[in-house]
């Protein structure tokens, strides 16, 4: 079956999408889209719009707490406003529902994201670490835990299908393993061939967003580059917006 190339995708007929890649506690990037946003918003008129979290709210940058505090009420408030799961937003539920059996909190930049809800985790021995878990599920508000709880795994509209790391190819986008919405990197990131929709994703970090004929790559390293992404589509028009700092 033939599938959508980027130069040909649409979005819905009347809602404008925006979509926002990984966002790792850059708090002051992701409020300064939302003003960009808003205010194309308002000053083209638009009636119906969409925005669409890319995941990856935690770990690395300064204010993950804030991140998860901004998107949990916005989320709540406006039904437009969407959030999809990253894989650090489940490595830390994982990490605070099963302790750090991964390695990945540690491995991730938890710390940072620990530190953001005012507490440390002391991985010296199992003893510290289970006291720092224990300190940091203590310290995360219950609004934040069901909020990350609750993301789900893709979304799509139009011609776009959106996740955080990308699909596997060959297999249905109904069809999709959720862990790989969340993890995958190849053979998504090498496939040459067009998928039923356009996939809009963060997860691999480039220099410049990756403007591809299957997919969108909107992960410009935001906490060490001190740039956000976003993806705007209007109908057949797709262009990219950028918050720094």
């Amino acid at each position: 079956m033939a599938g959508v190339h980027f130069l040909d995708a649409r979005g819905p007929e009347g809602i404008r999408l925006y979509a926002i890649g990984d966002v790792h506690g850059r708090l002051d990037l992701l409020s300064a889209m939302h003003e960009t946003i808003a205010g194309e918003i308002a000053r083209d008129g638009i009636a119906d719009w969409r925005i669409i979290h890319l995941g990856d709210y935690v770990d690395r940058g300064p204010d993950s707490a804030g991140v998860v505090e901004f998107l949990s009420a916005r989320t709540a408030a406006e039904p437009r406003i969407l959030a999809l799961a990253g894989n650090h937003d489940a490595a830390l539920l994982d990490f605070l529902a099963h302790g750090d059996r991964t390695q990945m909190f540690r491995r991730f930049g938890g710390n940072d994201t620990a530190r953001s809800y005012g507490t440390h985790v002391d991985f010296t021995t199992a003893a510290t670490a289970e006291a720092g878990r224990q300190a940091l599920a203590r310290a995360i508000p219950q609004a934040h835990l069901a909020f990350l709880s609750g993301l789900p795994r893709s979304a799509a509209f139009g011609d776009f299908f959106f996740c955080h790391a990308g699909i596997r190819p060959g297999v249905a986008l109904d069809r999709q393993d959720p862990e790989d919405l969340i993890w995958i990197r190849a053979p998504f990131l090498s496939h040459a061939g067009l998928h039923p929709k356009v996939i809009v994703h963060g997860h691999t970090p480039q220099d410049e967003a990756q403007l591809m004929a299957n997919r969108v790559g909107l992960d410009t390293l935001a906490y060490a580059s001190g740039r956000l992404t976003a993806l705007a589509v209007d109908g057949g028009l797709k262009r990219l917006l950028e918050t720094a700092g």
